[in-house]
């Protein structure tokens, strides 16, 4: 998992201290995906000709090639460290590119440990001819690599990457060896044959002296979005207005210029002569690109896109045939789409952190999640729910043999909270299954099931794979995610999105909350023709009109869950029991403190306390115990009773008024919340939680947003 970013401008004017600059911000905003190590790759000298021809004319050691700077830490590390060496190096800051292409990467390291030699970009050679930022694992790199060392080939890094631009300059070696004449080997050509070697999932941005002002960049498995930012051709016209799509623009449309954009470069006339202005950002996360542009074009697997004299080709390389030397990439046209977020969401505002500001933001994210969707009954119309995404296929859901649940982490509690009241509405059974888990077992899916797939990012890799096992297998898939344009969101039959907007925090919170409120609609969705449960679909649809509220009045504890903090801080480990609907918020509660506050945490099924956990149970480990009314409530009193009777250092989740109640001794700490219907009130008891597991982590002194060893979506098995 791992941040990357590349900027390209062409007849723009900008200096090299405002390239740094764009490369730095977007790996601030991609920081979140990686950020034990980080690298960019600018041009050291304003590279002359194009399309290969100091190459072609034999004229290469007129090119400079590239600068090539890497730090192990956080970017600002890298930051001082990169402008350190341009004053001992004497770089000129206000040297201006009119045209320019520069790389970036932030590391999560999955090879090799976090150092300055395994940091990305990777190159060719001491001569960086070719540069390359990579997020995904290669599989097949230790032949390749073992490959390259018998062409003489020298390794410096542990990294699975390192082979694709030392593989790179050989494939290049050995096409221009074999080149007729004036012949020009176009850079995507090189690229495409790298490819055709390469097995595993990888986002590549390829960068080269061979190829100024061009970039290459290609996906298969993980994310990778193009923001086109155009500049318009007369004063009267602002930028907004300039429609990349159009006719007008020369990013796709053979209206342009046909006989050129059939051409793999633009060989007829000066590019001088181009007059159109543009820059190109490429980012794994629109978050980094939101601030430039909102327009952007998601690419799917086996995407390239190959930036040439400010065009952007895109072309879709088949992988099943990639080992044939006859199977080349088609042109293809991808729609650009408008983002509709703000910078403003992507800010920390006026919070410390973003998971605090996450934190605070659900009742705002609820609202959005539910917006447009719920009908209160208003004006004689009945209460209902309406599901854009799943309104084709609610039937086939319905007749299903059994729904099963596949998610990772966060996203597999939020199924398991909303499992009950799916198989109360539905009448379908439910199973849950850890994406990892289903495919080491090989799990039997058939066509009679539906699979729902849950992953926050839409990118995950187990939960990914599950889903194309599934899909073999005839399952019909449905997907709940965040991310419009994902992987999973594309690959799915249907789905349903969140809307909880952009979470940059590691620890998911808003996602987590949201996507208990839509799998909740999807339970009404498919429980809608039933009349036997139609008073228990109304109550529910007016409580989830009311839980911002109750959320909101949750995150008045914030002081309280504080001053809890301060007495749990120097504590070893927390035990969280829950059962029914809080089961999972007994899971996710312990997951959020162990993640961010590294401190060892167990959720645990009440109903097993006495097979085993019982056992650590004394007067100093503090046991959190969720106790809220429902229909169970009266067993969790009876664990209550029993921890207590062994001296149990207890602190209990109970509802508003119900403290003498669960614990009449008053031997225990008592956190009251709001009541709401039994299947959200696990997000109304998780928020506490959520604050309880901020402040611990603050107060213990590591880095909230940035937990050690952990990465936003993990996109790597």
């Amino acid at each position: 998992m791992c941040g990357i970013f590349a900027y390209l401008n062409w007849n723009v004017a900008r200096d090299r201290k405002f390239i740094l600059e764009a490369l730095f911000g977007g790996l601030r905003r991609l920081e979140y995906r990686g950020y034990d190590s980080a690298g960019i790759s600018i041009d050291a000298d304003t590279l002359k000709g194009f399309h290969g021809e100091l190459v072609a004319n034999g004229n290469i050691s007129e090119a400079q090639f590239p600068f090539v700077f890497k730090k192990e830490g956080k970017v600002s590390d890298l930051v001082a460290h990169v402008y350190k060496e341009v004053s001992d190096q004497s770089v000129n800051l206000t040297e201006t590119f009119n045209y320019h292409a520069g790389i970036a990467h932030t590391r999560w390291a999955t090879h090799g440990q976090p150092s300055a030699k395994n940091s990305h970009p990777q190159t060719s050679g001491p001569e960086n001819e070719f540069v390359v930022v990579h997020n995904g694992i290669i599989t097949n790199y230790v032949v390749l690599k073992q490959t390259l060392l018998r062409k003489g080939f020298e390794f410096e890094s542990e990294t699975d990457t390192e082979v694709i631009p030392k593989l790179t300059k050989y494939v290049y070696d050995q096409l221009t060896k074999d080149k007729k004449g004036d012949e020009v080997i176009p850079f995507r050509q090189v690229v495409v044959e790298v490819l055709r070697q390469l097995e595993g999932a990888y986002a590549l941005i390829f960068k080269s002296s061979h190829y100024p002002n061009e970039i290459v960049a290609c996906k298969r498995g993980s994310p990778m979005l193009l923001g086109v930012k155009d500049y318009p051709e007369s004063a009267d016209q602002s930028a907004d207005d300039t429609d990349p799509l159009s006719p007008k623009s020369p990013i796709i449309s053979p209206a342009n210029d046909a006989k050129k954009l059939d051409l793999p470069f633009l060989d007829a006339g000066s590019p001088a002569s181009v007059t159109f202005r543009k820059e190109y950002f490429i980012a794994s996360d629109a978050t980094a690109i939101l601030e430039h542009t909102k327009k952007v074009m998601v690419l799917e697997d086996d995407d390239i896109v190959h930036i040439h004299d400010g065009i952007a080709a895109v072309f879709h390389f088949n992988h099943d045939v990639r080992k044939e030397k006859a199977g080349r990439p088609d042109r293809v046209q991808r729609a650009l789409h408008t983002l509709e977020m703000e910078v403003e969401q992507i800010m920390k505002g006026n919070y410390e952190h973003y998971m605090q500001k996450e934190i605070h933001e659900q009742p705002d994210s609820l609202t959005t999640t539910m917006r447009g969707r719920l009908t209160s009954g208003e004006g004689g119309k009945p209460k209902g729910v309406v599901l854009g995404g799943l309104k084709e296929h609610v039937d086939t859901i319905r007749r299903s043999r059994r729904i099963i649940f596949i998610g990772c982490g966060t996203s597999y509690h939020a199924a398991l909270a909303s499992r009950q009241i799916i198989e109360q509405l539905s009448g379908v059974p439910v199973t849950m299954e850890l994406a990892s888990d289903l495919l080491d077992r090989q799990c039997p899916i058939f066509r009679e099931d539906t699979a729902v797939f849950v992953s926050q990012s839409g990118e995950t890799a187990d939960t990914l794979l599950a889903l194309e096992y599934a899909k073999k297998r005839g399952a019909l898939c449905v997907g709940v995610t965040n991310t419009v344009g994902s992987a999973i969101a594309r690959g799915t039959h249907c789905g349903v999105h969140i809307n909880a907007g952009a979470e940059i925090g590691v620890a998911s919170t808003k996602a987590y909350t949201s996507q208990i409120a839509v799998m909740t609609m999807i339970a009404l969705a498919l429980g809608q023709d039933s009349i036997s449960n139609r008073e228990m679909r109304e109550a529910i649809i007016d409580d989830l009109l009311r839980l911002p509220e109750k959320v909101r009045e949750v995150l008045k504890l914030d002081e309280a869950m504080r001053e809890l903090a301060r007495e749990l801080v120097n504590e070893q480990s927390l035990l969280v029991f829950g059962r029914g609907y809080n089961y999972a918020t007994a899971l996710e509660a312990a997951l959020k403190v162990k993640e961010v506050a590294l401190m060892h945490s167990e959720g645990i099924l009440a109903g097993e306390m006495k097979h085993g956990p019982l056992a650590l149970v004394d007067e100093t480990m503090p046991i959190i115990v969720l106790a809220t009314r429902d229909a169970i409530q009266q067993k969790q009193q009876s664990v209550i009773q029993q921890l207590l009777a062994r001296k149990g250092r207890l602190i209990i989740v109970c509802t508003e008024g119900d403290s003498v109640k669960m614990c009449p001794s008053g031997k225990a700490k008592v956190i009251e919340v709001p009541h709401i219907a039994d299947c959200l009130q696990t997000v109304v008891n998780i928020v506490p939680l959520q604050l309880l597991s901020y402040h611990l982590t603050v107060l213990r002194g590591f880095n909230v947003d940035q937990p050690r060893n952990l990465a936003k979506s993990v996109t790597t098995e």
